[in-house]
């Protein structure tokens, strides 16, 4: 990949959860890309080695690192590695995050005869509380968590950076996923209340509120069989006005921006999106 403008990264460490998924094995390269020393943290060890030996081909350095950003343990045992390997954290990515089928209704809106329904229909009075609560805590507790983990080393120390990932939803609810709006909605709060936290121990903390790209969460909500866009999508890129899903790299300028001092020293507390002008637009 290539990055819209190099940022001197030489001797930061940047450790990204969630990163062997499509967008923030994005960041991890792009990072990289500008000489950061990249820790690449995933549930599954091999998502995080194949990003991380990518980058390692492409000559950067990088390791891949196995962790559950719900398990504070498996976080500090990650840290530990990457602490012995690369040295202490300069910038956090905080990525980690994503949707679940029992967090989600079946309509976008609730009719009466739904209630009497014989069909298999999840309407809000019947959503999994545990599929909620699996929701929740997979975007803000997988935020927290880390952020308590890796911060410790920020401390006082030049040009530390974190960076959450927000989402559309945290500006205004999608339709059906009340678990993943709500969650996104916190990130972006607590990015606001971290800012402010940490503001007199050096640490930055901004977030990206990525529009619509698509994933391997979301591609079969977004795109059929038969590469034509569901019906959803179709909503979504009438609500877009310019009429088509992002790609991974228009996110990397805000991303390099946001974790640069020289560019953003004075940036924190802000939630930027990245979106095409869906947050823009009324509809009409």
């Amino acid at each position: 990949m290539q990055v819209p403008f190099k940022i001197d990264l030489t001797n930061k460490v940047a450790v990204v959860t969630g990163g062997g998924g499509v967008l923030c094995s994005s960041f991890a390269k792009a990072l990289a890309l500008c000489n950061a020393r990249v820790a690449v943290l995933d549930l599954r060890m091999e998502s995080a080695q194949k990003v991380a030996d990518e980058i390692i081909a492409a000559g950067g350095e990088a390791i891949g690192v196995a962790a559950n950003v719900l398990e504070k343990e498996s976080l500090e045992e990650a840290k530990k590695v990457v602490n012995e390997k690369f040295g202490t954290c300069d910038i956090l990515i905080n990525g980690a995050g994503g949707n679940h089928p029992k967090g989600t209704t079946t309509k976008e809106y609730l009719f009466a005869e739904d209630l009497k329904s014989k069909e298999d229909i999840t309407t809000f009075f019947n959503l999994d509380p545990e599929g909620i609560e699996f929701v929740f805590n997979l975007n803000f507790i997988g935020t927290l968590l880390p952020t308590q983990i890796f911060a410790k080393d920020m401390i006082d120390k030049k040009d530390s950076v974190i960076l959450n990932i927000s989402s559309m939803n945290a500006f205004t609810p999608l339709t059906k996923i009340p678990a993943y709006s709500g969650a996104k909605a916190a990130i972006s709060n607590f990015t606001q209340w971290l800012a402010v936290h940490f503001s007199k121990v050096g640490i930055r903390v901004n977030a990206i509120a990525p529009g619509f790209f698509l994933t391997n969460q979301n591609r079969s909500l977004l795109m059929k069989e038969d590469g034509t866009y569901t019906e959803r999508a179709q909503k979504i890129l009438s609500q877009t006005p310019m009429g088509r899903f992002g790609e991974n790299e228009e996110l990397i300028g805000t991303l390099l921006w946001l974790v640069d001092e020289k560019a953003s020293g004075f940036v924190n507390g802000v939630v930027i999106p990245v979106d095409g002008g869906f947050s823009a637009y009324s509809g009409v």
